[in-house]
């Protein structure tokens, strides 16, 4: 029988480590005369005292120790524990449980979809929390992509799995350096970016928040126009930059920072998105110069940054791309797939799983004419492990299917075909925005049905646990000693 003591016992003081945070929108709401401070606060002790209560309870005389399956639990159960507690300061702002649930597993799974209307009149403490949420979600995206991930095996995910000694203490510490080392980058790439967005125009209070949500690649934006509030093309390229530095592997920059400066350069993953974004941007900027005539500075402007935006699923819109035609439509919906790299923040299929497809595709058609010949699977100049191709066909099986499968539930609750084929779609790949009048990038999923907002917000948690993850409790043999 799994023993549920220790997921309930890290579960508790995760718990009060988002008492602590907490904290945080109920000192803003304070400095800035809001009486809101009061309902951060009172939501604080009550997420204290049940975490307390649930460390309390779960306590024991011996290490804290998990083995995989509780780690399965932990990872999924997290995030459900999260969104549940941070859900209860939206609901002070007019909407009901529901979508306060939805808002929150949008902040925290770094989604960006959002049922909330007239931003730029709310609360600075409400505008900051979901800021604050998407920022922390990122970091710990970040952690369970390297840290946890590889170990469960998910997807492929394997292939980035951190070589450390077989000791549990010297695993630990590799584990702990490797945390901080993370966290110390994350952090100085956000107050990077907030310095350069204050520099070139936004107020302290819009450069904090919205250097949080690009580098969590996460989109929740303090205005209603999102990102197309600002009009000056500098805020736009140091966003589109700083999308690109949440998307790329977190790892990377540790390397780097011990030496390897070829670290980017050299990593076929890096390599594959940068390239795919330059290309796709050029030729959306020259297919947008000639259709909208269009100067191609502008058009570059708006192809780059919607483009960075969607591809790296932070969901930033700085115009209705929607509005540009069909074969702007057909582009985006591609690009919504695509994802960034391992490791980051970013969501959808990620760019490896890509090129692994690629690289099984191009093997299996040699093999076609050639049936005896011998082809090595090698990725980043290594030999792909035997397990990686079938884990990686196995997610996208699963991925596609899960669409699917989320498409049809919507339109049986009477959502045209494409709200809910964009919605499965955005909430799987945790973009943000989806299309048509409804949803798109010049709408919200305020008006959607309550039941249809529970099915996004699962469908969030899906994605952005990488769906094999959370379908792995639903095994009856997981349950099993």
């Amino acid at each position: 029988m799994l023993n549920l003591r220790p997921v309930l016992h890290i579960l508790g003081w995760i718990s009060c480590a988002l008492a602590m945070v907490l904290c945080i929108p109920a000192t803003a709401d304070w400095f800035a005369g809001n009486p809101e401070w009061e309902i951060f606060l009172e939501v604080a002790l009550t997420t204290l005292f049940v975490g307390g209560a649930v460390v309390y309870a779960t306590r024991s005389r011996g290490a804290t120790e998990i083995d995989i399956r509780q780690a399965f639990l932990i990872t999924s159960l997290g995030w459900i524990v999260v969104a549940g507690f941070s859900a209860l300061p939206f609901m002070h702002v007019g909407i009901g449980f529901s979508d306060a649930v939805f808002e929150s597993m949008s902040a925290i799974t770094t989604t960006g979809s959002t049922v909330l209307v007239n931003l730029d009149q709310l609360p600075p403490g409400i505008l900051l929390w979901r800021a604050i949420l998407q920022w922390f979600g990122g970091i710990g995206i970040i952690a369970i992509a390297i840290l946890i991930l590889p170990l469960l095996r998910v997807g492929g995910m394997q292939l980035f799995k951190i070589e450390s000694s077989d000791t549990s203490e010297e695993k630990l510490f590799t584990a702990l350096r490797t945390v901080v080392g993370l966290f110390t980058i994350y952090f100085l790439l956000t107050v990077a970016c907030a310095v350069f967005y204050r520099i070139f125009g936004m107020s302290a209070f819009d450069a904090a928040a919205h250097a949080m949500t690009t580098l969590s690649t996460g989109g929740y934006s303090t205005h209603d126009d999102s990102f197309g509030y600002f009009t000056d093309k500098r805020l736009h390229w140091t966003a589109v930059i700083f999308m690109v530095a949440g998307a790329v592997p977190f790892f990377l920059y540790i390397k780097t920072a011990r030496g390897h400066l070829d670290a980017f350069a050299s990593d076929q993953q890096v390599r594959g998105f940068i390239t795919l974004l330059v290309l796709t941007s050029i030729f959306m900027a020259l297919w947008l110069a000639i259709e909208r005539d269009i100067a191609f500075p502008d058009a570059l402007t708006l192809t780059a940054f919607n483009i960075t935006s969607v591809v790296t699923t932070t969901g930033f819109a700085s115009d209705d791309y929607t509005a540009w035609g069909p074969g702007a439509v057909g582009m985006f919906l591609v690009l919504m797939f695509v994802g960034g790299c391992s490791g980051s923040t970013s969501g959808a299929i990620k760019i490896y799983r890509h090129q692994i497809l690629l690289i099984l595709v191009r093997a299996h058609i040699k093999r076609l004419f050639s049936p005896n010949r011998v082809i090595p699977l090698r990725y980043n100049g290594k030999a792909l492990p035997a397990d990686v191709p079938h884990s990686v066909l196995s997610f996208l099986a699963v991925f596609v299917a899960t669409i699917a499968v989320f498409t049809v539930a919507l339109t049986l609750l009477g959502l045209d075909i494409v709200t809910a084929y964009s919605a499965s779609i955005t909430a799987i790949t945790n973009v943000g925005p989806g299309f048509g009048d409804i949803i798109g990038p010049a709408g919200n999923f305020s008006t959607l049905p309550g039941a249809a907002k529970w099915i996004l917000t699962f469908a969030m948690l899906a994605g952005r646990l990488e769906i094999l993850a959370l379908l792995v409790a639903f095994d009856p043999d997981f349950w099993r000693a």
